[in-house]
């Protein structure tokens, strides 16, 4: 009886949403059992903004964000190429973002946009807008999804490979049900006062790891 309630307990405060400010994950080695998973209660999306930090040295393909439903494994996927060029996937469906100055070793902010109802979506690295281009129109993001940070999905909620894996830190994950304006995305860009996601909240964020992730002080370069 005593267990029951402890993993009760436990289980209750697994399920509390975090707050990460300073905050930032660390994925320190290529494999394919280490992940976060993100939770949410929303299943239907017609259009998507989602905003993260990331700093990384992989020269080879790997993900920054991976959703994923029984209907669609790259429901809405962000994925960096071995050729310099960032896909951005919408209902199985992508297109290729190039000349993006993508650098190893350097934070950056990333934020990726898609519609349903015109089909366009867009990379932001570091402020910097890439052409608007047409992925996938006329079907919603719907049903049971799963969020990771770490893996990309070849099988909802499974699939890993450890090639294509992610190792770097990663912060400041938000997630929007809309298309946030570029006043809205430099805001988050440039660090000043956004309106956190209401979807994924770096603030509050309800998550689970699996595997070797750490959690660490987000280290910032001091200026003397």
């Amino acid at each position: 009886m005593e267990l029951l309630l402890l993993l009760a307990m436990l289980t209750a405060c697994a399920a509390i949403p975090q707050d990460l400010s300073g905050k930032m994950f660390t994925f320190p080695q290529e494999t394919n059992t280490a992940y976060v998973r993100l939770t949410t209660s929303r299943q239907v999306f017609s259009a998507v903004t989602v905003c993260f930090r990331s700093f990384t040295d992989l020269k080879r393909d790997h993900p920054l964000f991976s959703l994923a439903t029984p209907s669609a494994f790259n429901d809405f996927l962000i994925y960096k190429d071995v050729n310099d060029e960032i896909n951005l996937n919408a209902r199985d469906k992508y297109a290729k973002f190039e000349g993006q100055d993508y650098k190893l070793n350097t934070w950056h902010s990333i934020c990726s946009t898609w519609d349903s109802a015109s089909g366009l979506g867009q990379m932001w690295l570091d402020g910097k807008p890439s052409s608007r281009k047409f992925i996938s129109s006329g079907s919603n993001i719907n049903g049971p999804n799963i969020m990771v940070l770490g893996q990309e999905q070849d099988s909802h909620g499974g699939g890993f490979d450890s090639k294509q894996s992610f190792v770097g830190m990663m912060s400041d994950v938000h997630m929007w049900d809309k298309v946030l304006s570029p006043c809205e995305i430099q805001n988050y860009m440039d660090d000043l006062n956004f309106t956190s996601g209401n979807v994924l909240n770096w603030g509050a964020l309800d998550f689970q790891i699996i595997g070797k992730v750490l959690i660490e002080d987000k280290q910032n370069i001091c200026l003397f």
